[in-house]
């Protein structure tokens, strides 16, 4: 009976305690003169982190300043500093001391205290001998593998990483069930050293077995096989595994792929493969729309088919109803498109896409009709370089100032892109690295005379994450296009150059930039030439915001940098979904040209650029 009132009493008496009055307090804290070292410690520390989170009445502040000591500890240690002084106290009483709870519960009510932790590093231990116990295979440099020499300061986590260097090497050398034990450390506190001996046992060299496949329904198995970059009888290393999954995933058709060693069914010197996946659904449908003044209302529905034969063959129509209200157009219009992709198309890094289309819009500067038929080869030449190369031919209607004109026309496109965002998803937004694109068009246009002329075309783009982040980015964006052959009025109006709008210059009209005729309607260009600078900022998790200046000209000219230079200027509001970030700008002209609207406004989903 004596036992259960003891601990019904302690019960009550700790319930009494932490009921108490929260206790507030003030911080010194500690600081040691290394940065790395005071981050470190900052960041352990319950004191720091639960201030203004948690109340704690006065045992709570106690046992939490007892809680940092323990965790400065191991702090400095992993920093090599193992004789470290550390004393911290509350209101001038030493954490230890027996009188504290009392003296904190006698504190008036809204009064706090002060905790205070002070830190001399002393000295700092230093690696003095680093061995490997077991054997390494022969060419394996246990120094350079580990990035730690004698004489190097006792980090802790380089210690460690030493370990993971020691696996990872070995395993890339087709070791693939390898052993190395955490590090054992020996002190020398005399000489303030440490001495670290790493226990590897490398097993057999391993090569890769069968190669077998789980998940698989609508897609075929040879495709998906004749996909990977590994194939039975290669070194078992797991970068190159991981090379194949990752490849698995960039098919398109599965939305999940992992990949085990079986390691019970592995013989002396082979490990066979599982890959696991887990098909996408075979239809998407997609709807979108945007607005902007000078293009009116755009709606558009997207059909797809992502695996039509079982090869990974993609079936993708669109439909779209275009230019309603917009201040540049005259017309509600469509642009209808299908596009088939094969992809492996002869070789493993290029795919085969064919095109149809048909659009009908009414323009300021034309109204046209036309149907395209084309073809192209599409190679990936390295993870930044791509290319493509194809035919197109194109049946074009167009009326321009009360004349009507007709045309074939054959083109030849050749591009080249690069591109170092390295973005996985491609709905998301850039905040690194560049693209950029080189495309030249030789085409024939066949109507009431034959023309030759080629179309030149050049853009990039370029992100800098200022934050560090991702959430503050500076954007730049530069278009250059010419076409050589024939006099700008010889041209087909749809093939001339145009600037203003979302895509060149934001405050202007669409094609409203460059030459005019008499009434003001745009005549189109042989030159353009664009830059846009804009800065990106992320504001809590899904708003943002954007400020961005434009500046453009076209001209008759074929050569770029001709014709009256505009300027437009704006700010935009982002809210980012799943599908992309939502964009609501508004922009207005610096200079002005004939005819100008007051101001512009593009609503639409995705950045400009």
């Amino acid at each position: 009976m004596r036992r259960f009132s003891s601990a019904l009493a302690g019960i009550l008496l700790a319930a009494s305690a932490w009921a108490a009055d929260p206790q507030g307090y003030t911080l010194v804290n500690p600081e040691t003169g290394d940065d790395a070292v005071d981050a470190a410690l900052r960041d352990s520390s319950l004191l720091i982190s639960l201030r203004d989170k948690t109340p704690a009445p006065p045992f709570a502040l106690i046992d939490r300043a007892r809680g940092d000591y323990g965790r400065f500890v191991t702090v400095m240690e992993s920093f090599g500093y193992y004789k470290s002084y550390i004393h911290i106290t509350v209101a001038d009483h030493d954490i230890a001391d027996k009188t504290l709870p009392d003296l904190l519960e006698k504190v008036p009510q809204g009064q706090t205290v002060e905790v205070k932790t002070v830190i001399d590093r002393g000295p700092q231990y230093t690696l003095r001998r680093i061995s490997v116990e077991g054997t390494l295979p022969d060419g394996l440099d246990a120094e350079r593998i580990l990035g730690i020499k004698s004489g190097d300061p006792a980090i802790a986590s380089r210690v460690l990483a030493g370990q993971g260097a020691l696996l990872t090497t070995l395993q890339e050398h087709g070791y693939a069930f390898a052993k190395v034990d955490t590090p054992s450390a020996f002190a020398d506190d005399a000489a303030n050293t440490l001495d670290i001996s790493y226990a590897v046992d490398p097993g057999r060299k391993m090569r890769i077995g069968t190669i077998s496949f789980v998940g698989l329904k609508d897609v075929n198995e040879s495709y998906a096989r004749d996909s990977l970059t590994i194939h039975p009888g290669d070194l078992y290393q797991p970068s190159e595994i991981e090379a194949a999954r990752l490849q698995l995933v960039g098919l398109g058709v599965f939305s999940g792929v992992s990949v085990e060693a079986v390691k019970d069914a592995a013989t002396d010197d082979t490990v066979p493969l599982t890959f696991d996946v887990k098909e996408r659904r075979k239809h998407a449908v997609a709807l979108s729309g945007s607005y902007s003044t000078d293009l009116g209302v755009s709606l558009s529905a997207k059909w797809s088919h992502r695996n039509l034969l079982g090869n990974g063959e993609q079936l993708n129509l669109a439909a779209s109803g275009i230019g309603l209200g917009g201040t540049a157009t005259a017309g509600i219009g469509y642009d209808l498109s299908g596009q088939f992709i094969k992809p492996r198309f002869l070789r493993d890094d290029q795919e085969l896409e064919v095109n149809v289309a048909a659009i009908k819009q009414h323009l300021d500067a034309y109204s046209q009709t036309a149907e395209t038929f084309g073809i192209f080869a599409r190679k990936k030449f390295s993870t930044l370089w791509s290319g493509s190369a194809g035919l197109s031919y194109t049946h074009d209607q167009v009326s321009q100032q009360n004349l009507d004109y007709s045309y074939d026309l054959l083109a030849l496109p050749v591009t080249a892109a690069y591109d170092s965002t390295k973005l996985k998803d491609p709905l998301a937004d850039p905040v690194q690295g560049g693209r950029a694109a080189i495309s030249v068009a030789p085409t024939v246009a066949f109507g009431n005379k034959t023309l030759l002329f080629a179309v030149l075309q050049a853009s990039g783009s370029m992100y800098f994450d200022i934050s560090g982040d991702g959430r503050s980015v500076i954007a730049a964006r530069a278009l250059l296009g010419s076409i050589q052959g024939g006099k700008n009025l010889d041209l087909p109006p749809d093939q001339r150059l145009y600037a203003g709008g979302s895509g060149t210059v934001r405050g202007f009209r669409y094609q409203s930039i460059g030459p005019h005729f008499a009434n003001g309607d745009p005549m189109g260009a042989a030159s353009v030439d664009a830059v846009s600078l804009e800065y990106r900022q992320r504001l809590w998790s899904d708003y943002g915001f954007a400020a961005f200046v434009d500046a453009g000209q076209a001209s008759a000219d074929s050569l770029p940098f001709n014709g009256s230079v505009e300027v437009g200027a704006g700010v935009g509001a982002r809210y980012y979904t799943s599908i992309g970030a939502i964009r609501a700008d508004i922009a207005v002209p610096v200079t002005k040209v004939p005819n100008g609207d007051a101001f512009e406004i593009y609503i639409s989903i995705g950045q400009a650029f």
